[in-house]
Order: C-alpha cells, then structure tokens, then sequence
C-alpha cells in the first residue's frame, strides 16, 4: 500500500514525544537554543521534524535536506522512521552449555571457583563464606 507524504507526517506526528531545545540559532558567534518544541525522528536517509503548527518530511543526500513533494510516496520514509511498538518483555532462553565446559565445571572441588591470576591465566580459587551479620 502506498502512503503520502501527509500521511506520513500526520502519523508519525503522534508518535513522537515533543522535545524543548532540539533547535538553536546562531548569531553572530553566539549559539541560542529556540524555546520551541519540536517532535523530530531521523535515520541516515529521512528527517520528520513536527512543531505545534506545521510538520515537514525531509529527505537527507549528502549535507543538504530537501523537503519532500505532498504528491511524492513516502512508504519507504514512512517504513524508516515509524518507531514500532514494544511488546513488553522478551523470552528468555535457556543457555546451551557445551558438554566439555559442563564437565570441566564439575570437575572443580568443593569450596572452589574459577579464577583468573593477574596475567590472565585459568586458576583455582577458595570460595569465600561470609556470615550472616547479627541484627
């Protein structure tokens, strides 16, 4: 399905949190941020910047941004920029052990782990116990 640019811009514009000081002005050789917010998603390619009057779909080659035409297909910019919805949490999988570590692991003695010396080298450590503090 194609999508227009407006479209797009009317989309995106909700999906997007305002932000406050995205935007500065330089003038002379001082810097100043604008007290305006402004709604802004970019990628390599496309730049969707929406303040609270007016919305543009950039199309970034090079160092220049061009707007993009109202009659112009704006899938692709649409595809880039649109932020996907989290799914809440993901699945955790179980680890696969390679068998030799799983018996070189088991074949630790009591009260001992894997450590490493100050050179980098594999050796083996006194576990330590701590006691329970007195309350």
């Amino acid at each position: 399905m194609q999508k227009s640019v407006q479209n797009v811009k009317n989309s995106l514009k909700f999906k997007v949190a305002p932000r406050s000081g995205v935007l500065s002005v330089k003038v002379g050789v001082k810097k100043f941020a604008l007290p305006l917010e402004a709604r802004m998603l970019s990628n390599g390619e496309y730049l969707f910047l929406s303040f609270a009057a007016s919305s543009e779909l950039y199309t970034v080659s090079g160092k220049e941004l061009s707007p993009m035409p109202s009659e112009m297909d704006a899938t692709q910019a649409f595809l880039a920029l649109n932020p996907g919805k989290r799914r809440g949490r993901r699945k955790r999988e179980s680890v696969q052990m390679p068998p030799e570590l799983e018996a070189a692991l088991r074949s630790l003695p009591s009260g001992y782990k894997l450590g490493y010396g100050t050179d980098g080298t594999p050796k083996l450590v006194r576990v330590r116990s701590r006691k329970k503090a007195k309350s």
